[in-house]
């Protein structure tokens, strides 16, 4: 007979603040107040039930009602502002891209916006070498790199305020409704890369991910096998700071 420990066991919790807390989640992700039939069904409990959490969470201050709809209370909002002052975008993202490199099987950088442009502040080393340089404090090419290409369609305005070279619109519309900029031989022959944006709580880009790897391997397509991992990230990251779904 086995042996478990405490440790192998999962911690107590306390149910009704579970299941309460399922219409605070159903608020958080509609993001606007809601009738208490719609919230109810939202959170996949019946009004009757969904009713006395509410007066209760309307009580501290994470519910608020306003015309007979119920959306999130000042407590909620203060929580929210203090959860977002203390999340720093780099230090979210720099585990998601250490795994992500591991899982692509290629290198993966963080890009930030500096004084001169996009900015590499983490590299995780992918498996398969890529004969360029990554240090942290290198700047990107605006024009020339995927993450350069990122930055200046969706900081359009920081961009120009460079003075550098910009992509062709064209390219840099394309980049908007992909959500996505790539590369390909661009800076150095035989290396490409795809870059994905975070965005914070107010919905402007902070950082790239960016995936670098040797072009014969790497696979840039807006649907391949890269892509759609990259684009996870990105969001996950996004996620956690608060961006707008």
């Amino acid at each position: 007979m086995r042996d478990e420990s405490h440790s192998d066991r999962q911690p107590r919790g306390i149910q009704s603040i579970e299941v309460g807390g399922q219409l605070l989640r159903a608020l958080a992700h509609q993001g606007r107040p809601l009738a208490l039939k719609d919230l109810a069904r939202e959170a996949g409990m019946p009004p009757a039930k969904a009713h006395p959490y509410l007066v209760s969470f309307i009580k501290i201050g994470l519910v608020a009602q306003d015309d007979g709809r119920y959306g999130l209370g000042p407590l909620a909002l203060q929580l929210g502002l203090i959860s977002l002052q203390q999340y720093d975008p780099v230090r979210l993202a720099t585990p998601v891209i250490e795994a992500l490199a591991e899982q692509l099987g290629h290198t993966v950088a963080i890009a930030v916006w500096g004084t001169r442009g996009p900015t590499i502040v983490r590299v995780a080393e992918g498996p398969t070498p890529v004969h360029i340089s990554m240090r942290h404090g290198t700047v990107m090419s605006l024009a020339g790199t995927a993450s350069g290409r990122l930055f200046a369609a969706l900081r359009a305005e920081d961009a120009a305020a460079l003075g550098e070279a910009l992509p062709e619109p064209a390219l840099l519309q394309q980049v908007r409704e992909r959500g996505l900029a790539e590369s390909r031989d661009g800076v150095i022959a035989g290396v490409s890369a795809l870059a994905a944006p975070v965005f914070d709580a107010a919905g402007r880009l902070v950082l790239a991910l960016t995936a670098i790897g040797p072009s014969a391997s790497f696979d840039t397509r807006e649907d391949g096998p890269l892509a759609e991992p990259l684009r996870a990230a990105a969001s996950l990251v996004s996620q956690r700071l608060g961006a707008p779904a």
